[in-house]
């Protein structure tokens, strides 16, 4: 008895001067359980960076359900940016729309609503028969519909993904995503289209039925109930089949941070909800996100052989990086790398280097530099021109 009191005494020791030295040496201590939660397949992403904070079972395929709508919107967002459609739209509900059953605004055939309103109903009511219009209006068919869903998915990398339907309503075996895939196809959404979250944080919105049974008011109500439990909660869709269970793709920002929670096979309502706020609370609690805009003025650079003989410069863009282990992020270096010189010709856009991100001297992270301009490569009677301008300037 004395020896495993001894031991323990010594192991109690041993674990306070460890936590000594790391708080003189300024290391961090920071908790992280991972999160409690009973929904099967999970994710949480944070969207700037796409980086996955937590995950469980995340490549698991399983039936969507109404989280299929989120790939719906995508492909009807797309076609607004390129201007081929337009919020204004008329859009007529046909009798293969109007007989769609579960979740639905109650379209009849033959009635005509605007595209945003359309839109409305998916995001906020979830709306069989409207997703069903929408599809038919942009590619003349649900099938033709599908086929650019699955085009899309292919191209974001979703490797586990089929569509067949676009609403989500179909339990066919064919008919399949995963919370990862889900999480990229909602990443892609909110970040190139964050004017979706416009509709998604509606909680209640009538709109008006014109139909030949005449007209009447229908009062859309989100299904997203963590509008209301969750303070920070911008969407974004959820979905349930006897099949799928209960699905959920939650968005919220806090602190500068967008985070995308994605819960697939829940239990029940609650649980899903419930799960969501535990997922953006340990993802908010374990981050902290560093930005550098990268507004400071880039040296020029110099040119061989071009009619130009000093490049302008420019950044990629900001950059972003999201820590999730208490790093101290006020010792964050920026280092520029540049080459020597340049060979032209060059044109705009061109990577000419980088600037490097390090803390304690470990790279986290770079944006490239690009030519802001072109150069074209000078030929003989260039050459002979500079030199007489080099003459006259000395005169």
């Amino acid at each position: 008895m004395l020896q495993k009191k001894t031991k323990r005494a010594g192991a109690r020791l041993m674990l306070g001067c460890i936590l000594c030295y790391a708080l003189l040496m300024g290391m961090p201590l920071r908790a992280q359980a991972a999160p409690d939660v009973s929904t099967p397949s999970y994710i949480l992403m944070e969207a700037s960076t796409g980086q996955v904070i937590c995950e469980q079972d995340a490549d698991v395929q399983r039936s969507p359900a109404s989280i299929t709508k989120i790939m719906t919107l995508l492909i009807t967002f797309e076609h607004i940016k390129s201007g081929r459609i337009h919020l204004t739209d008329t859009v007529t509900a046909s009798a293969h729309a109007q007989s769609m059953g579960g979740s639905q605004v109650f379209l009849e055939e033959g009635e005509s609503q605007t595209l945003e309103t359309m839109i409305k109903c998916i995001v906020i009511a979830s709306g069989n028969d409207a997703c069903v219009a929408v599809a038919e209006y942009i590619a003349g068919s649900e099938g033709g519909f599908v086929d650019l869903m699955n085009e899309k998915a292919e191209e974001l990398g979703m490797q586990n993904t089929h569509f067949e339907d676009c609403c989500g309503l179909t339990d066919s075996d064919g008919h399949y995503s995963s919370a990862r895939d889900v999480a990229i196809m909602s990443r892609e959404l909110i970040t190139k289209y964050p004017e979706v979250l416009d509709y998604s944080r509606i909680w209640m919105e009538d709109i008006e039925h014109r139909s030949r049974s005449g007209t009447s008011v229908f009062t859309l109500s989100s299904t997203n109930k963590l509008l209301k439990q969750y303070e920070w909660a911008t969407g974004l869709k959820t979905g349930f089949t006897s099949k799928a269970m209960y699905c959920l793709s939650a968005t919220a920002e806090r602190d500068d941070m967008e985070m995308i929670a994605v819960l697939m096979g829940a239990p029940d309502s609650q649980t899903r909800f419930q799960d969501a706020v535990t997922l953006l609370n340990y993802g908010y609690s374990v981050s902290q996100m560093y930005r550098d805009d990268n507004t400071d003025p880039l040296p020029g650079q110099k040119v061989e052989g071009g009619m130009e003989d000093v490049l302008r410069l420019a950044y990629a863009g900001p950059f972003t990086y999201l820590d999730t282990k208490g790093s101290n992020l006020s010792i964050v270096e920026k280092e520029i790398s540049l080459p020597d010189c340049v060979q032209a010709p060059v044109a705009e856009g061109d990577a000419i280097g980088e600037a490097v991100y390090k803390i304690d001297g470990v790279r986290i992270g770079s944006v490239s530099i690009l030519a802001a301009q072109d150069i074209d490569r000078a030929g003989y009677a260039d050459y002979w021109k500079k030199v007489w301008l080099l003459y006259l300037m000395k005169r």
